[in-house]
């Protein structure tokens, strides 16, 4: 069993800052409720007991380390070494899991008896559904309409799994609003009551957390290279980014290593020069959202703009700051998918490996087209989940070929 150190390697400051980017803005009603987080979190993420019931779930029920598999056909195809990280293999169907896991044993300690969570694509709705079942808890997933009815199987597993899922009607019913819901009924219940963020966005200590409990991602990644490869680092790290949390873990022990290229994929929906995207790092502007300051969708007046993708998952406004310190320093390159070529990425992958992935991770795979390699160079792709949830829209969207 692996025993993962949750070390802090993360450039933030005691205030939640990463460079410009980050920090707690919350109304009055939760600070004591952020000031108790913090404290609880700094207590625990270094305690024994914790530790050792966090990686024996892990292994145990999730079913980590998820295997790094060396796609043969994609590498014959782009001339070099591409290995996907199967984050899809975990209990769930995604990495969402991995940070559930780690945040639910948090409320348990804190004595709280209700998880409540957004989410968008259903991969956190469920790993929050489980972790509750799991761990006892009462649990109510907020998720905007259409993304309910994108994403019905997943919407079908949270009911089954004892949790309510409260629709959001607002705005045009996807992940920003779901978040925005959450955050109001933590305001009403906020002493009863977890947040359970599913990405590594929202007010410090918030970010910080989803992308420590989610390191084990690229703490495996290095150990399994040493064993494949003979060395402990990749040149290459592509991962999708919404909110963040895949990436965020794929990177992670990476971030202080120029040996490798960290390469982020934004959902560029129908175009960044269309009002239809959620590339907000490529078209954003800097400003408050969800309690961190960050790269948002905004127009000229500060409105937040509504995020489109044609995945649910990926139609975010924001991101979260580590990413978006990252991006403003140079040390990510960030690049740009929109929904055919994901679609086409998906295919792909389908076809030539086997492996349907979900919508999110498939812009990832469509970042490798807009990139150049050596034949020696390695690729690590975090294949972040699997495409059950999302067989409804390759089925209406990609035509004829997927349903005949």
């Amino acid at each position: 069993m692996i025993h993962y150190p949750l070390d802090n390697l993360l450039p933030v400051d005691e205030n939640g800052y990463y460079g410009e980017f980050g920090g707690a803005f919350v109304p009055e009603v939760l600070e004591r409720n952020i000031k108790e987080l913090e404290a609880a979190f700094r207590e625990y993420v270094n305690d024994e007991i914790f530790r050792k019931e966090f990686d024996s779930l892990l292994h145990d029920y999730v079913g980590r380390p998820t295997p790094l598999y060396r796609a043969e056909r994609l590498s014959w195809l782009y001339g070099t070494n591409i290995y996907l990280k199967r984050e899809d293999l975990n209990h769930t169907g995604a990495h969402k899991i991995n940070n559930a896991i780690g945040q639910g044993l948090l409320a348990k300690r804190m004595g709280k008896r209700r998880l409540i969570a957004e989410t968008g694509a259903g991969q956190h709705g469920v790993a929050t559904a489980t972790v509750a079942a799991l761990l006892g808890m009462e649990c109510q997933i907020y998720m905007g309409a259409e993304d309910i009815r994108r994403q019905n199987p997943n919407v079908m597993r949270m009911r089954m799994l004892g949790a309510e899922v409260v629709s959001v009607d607002a705005g045009n019913g996807t992940l920003s609003n779901a978040v925005d819901a959450a955050l109001d009924a933590w305001c009403r219940n906020p002493d009863d009551t977890f947040y359970l963020i599913g990405s590594a966005v929202g007010p410090h200590p918030y970010p910080e957390m989803v992308s420590r409990f989610q390191s084990v991602i690229s703490y495996e990644i290095k150990k399994q290279l040493e064993r494949i490869a003979g060395r402990d680092y990749p040149d290459y790290v592509v991962a999708c980014i919404g909110g963040g949390s895949n990436a965020t873990g794929a990177f992670y022990h990476f971030i202080d290593d120029d040996r490798v290229n960290l390469v982020a994929v934004e959902a560029g929906g129908k175009g960044c020069d269309t009002s239809e995207t959620a590339a907000s790092l490529t078209v954003g502007r800097p400003m408050v959202l969800h309690g961190s300051k960050t790269m948002v969708l905004s127009d000229e007046k500060g409105n937040i703009n509504e995020a489109y993708s044609i995945s649910s998952g990926l139609d975010y406004p924001g991101i979260g700051p580590l990413l978006a310190h990252l991006a403003a320093t140079g040390r990510v390159k960030v690049l740009v998918a929109d929904d055919d070529q994901a679609l086409e990425a998906a295919m792909l992958l389908a076809e030539s490996e086997g492996i349907i992935p979900a919508l999110e991770s498939s812009h990832a795979l469509a970042a490798l087209k807009q990139m150049s390699f050596q034949p020696d160079d390695i690729v690590v792709v975090n294949l972040s989940g699997r495409g059950d949830k999302d067989m409804e829209t390759y089925l209406s969207v990609a035509g004829t070929k997927v349903g005949s």
